[in-house]
């Protein structure tokens, strides 16, 4: 059979281009594979860990409102963490008898000696916090899908609990207090994050208000930082004027009663609960 100049254009064209992709897929396929099995990094495994006491709160607070506004319940895995945000799930193991719960930040605390966490009840009694009122543990941010309750313990447990301060600093390691013979000789490492406090001078729907706010109060005293925070409730926005960010809760009350006596009333809250 004789093929035409025409057809032996297309034809050639058809194994250019069946040529491109066989080179082709190939490549995507090494390169998905790739990614596929490279390992991850002990940096993103203890990419956020905590070391220190645990200790519990149970029928003495039951019913009582929470800091993120619910009312507790000592039969829910939840904790109280000092700074951590509202809904971050953990993973606290007891490294003496490797078991493990996940928890859900619904409060703060813990505010005596260098405890790190204050679980619920029903999660402290796998992890002997019930019987002892204190424990040595190790905490792990894990991802917000992660099923709340009893889990298993990490498989690197041993290198969580043991792991040197250098090895732990190459993390973003968030807390490590080691135990002493007592709570008063426990050592503090690597000091818990300190909250910040702020003014909230007003909230509202409707963002202008808010911008009259925050202009009414740079006029009234132009040393003052005041931002505008937006957020939702129940789907609907929220314009927040807060002043300052402070280390320490009397500065913040100081500035609270200055804007009071120039016309602003004003409520402290700690930021990171914003």
């Amino acid at each position: 059979m004789k093929l035409t100049p025409t057809r032996l254009h297309v034809s050639g064209l058809l194994m250019a281009l069946l040529f491109a992709l066989f080179t082709a897929l190939p490549q995507a396929a090494r390169a998905t594979r790739f990614e596929e099995e490279k390992p991850g990094t002990a940096t993103a495994s203890r990419s956020v860990v905590m070391r220190g006491r645990a200790s519990w709160y149970g029928r003495e607070h039951q019913g009582h409102r929470t800091s993120n506004g619910e009312r507790f319940d000592r039969f829910k895995y939840t904790c109280a963490h000092k700074t951590l945000p509202f809904g971050t799930k953990l993973r606290v193991t007891n490294p003496n008898n490797g078991k493990s719960v996940v928890v859900r930040v619904s409060d703060r605390g813990p505010f005596r000696h260098e405890r790190i966490l204050d679980l619920s009840e029903v999660a402290a009694r796998p992890l002997d916090i019930v019987r002892r009122g204190a424990v040595s543990v190790v905490a792990e941010v894990v991802p917000s899908t992660t099923p709340l309750g009893p889990t298993e313990a990490p498989e690197n447990l041993a290198a969580l609990t043991s792991d040197s301060v250098a090895t732990v600093l190459a993390g973003t390691t968030l807390t490590d207090i080691v135990a002493g013979e007592t709570e008063a000789a426990d050592v503090v490492v690597i000091p818990a994050p300190a909250p910040s406090f702020v003014v909230q001078a007003g909230t509202f729907g409707d963002p202008r208000n808010a911008q009259s706010l925050q202009t009414k109060i740079q006029a009234l005293d132009q040393s003052l930082t005041v931002t505008i925070a937006e957020s939702s409730q129940n789907g609907k926005p929220l314009a927040r004027v807060i002043v300052g960010q402070f280390a320490d809760k009397a500065e913040a009350e100081a500035v609270k009663l200055r804007l009071k006596q120039l016309g602003v009333v004003g409520m402290v809250r700690q930021a990171e609960n914003l």
